[in-house]
C-alpha cells in the first residue's frame, strides 16, 4: 500500500509555473505507475498525465502537452509535474495518483488504486 501527499499548488498568473509534487510513503515506491490527475468545478476528474515506474515512456493530455512535463524521482520517492505557460483553464484541484498492475499506466481513473488529497491550482487572466 502507499500513500501519497501532494503539493505546491497555488495562485498564479496566466503564463507562470508551478512544480507540484506527490511524495509517497512506503518502500515499494519504484513499482508503481505513476499518474496527475485534475478535477475543475463541475467537471469530471481528467487525465493530465502518466509516467511508467521506471521512468520511462511519459506521456500527456493533448491540453497540456509541450507545456506540462512529468518526471519522478525514485530514490525520493516523489513524482513531479512541472507547469509551465499555465493558462486560465488549468484551474482545478490537481491529483496524482498510483497503481502497479498494468505494464502501461492507466489514462482513466479506475485504473488507479491509491489517491492523494489533492492541491489547488488556480490560474488568473
Amino acid at each position: 500500500q502507499v500513500q501519497l501527499v501532494e503539493s505546491g499548488g497555488g495562485l498564479v498568473q496566466a503564463g507562470g509555473s508551478l512544480r507540484l509534487s506527490c511524495a509517497a510513503s512506503g518502500r515499494t515506491f519504484s513499482s508503481y505507475n505513476m499518474g496527475w490527475f485534475r478535477q475543475a468545478p463541475g467537471k469530471e476528474r481528467e487525465f493530465v498525465a502518466a509516467i511508467s515506474w521506471g521512468g520511462g515512456n511519459p506521456y500527456y493530455a493533448d491540453s497540456v502537452k509541450g507545456r506540462f512535463t512529468i518526471s519522478r524521482d525514485n530514490a525520493k520517492n516523489t513524482v513531479y509535474l512541472q507547469m509551465n505557460s499555465l493558462k486560465p483553464e488549468d484551474t482545478a484541484v490537481y491529483y496524482c495518483a498510483a497503481e502497479r498492475t498494468r505494464s502501461i499506466p492507466p489514462r482513466n481513473t479506475a485504473g488507479y488504486d491509491y489517491w492523494g488529497q489533492g492541491t489547488q491550482v488556480t490560474v488568473s487572466s
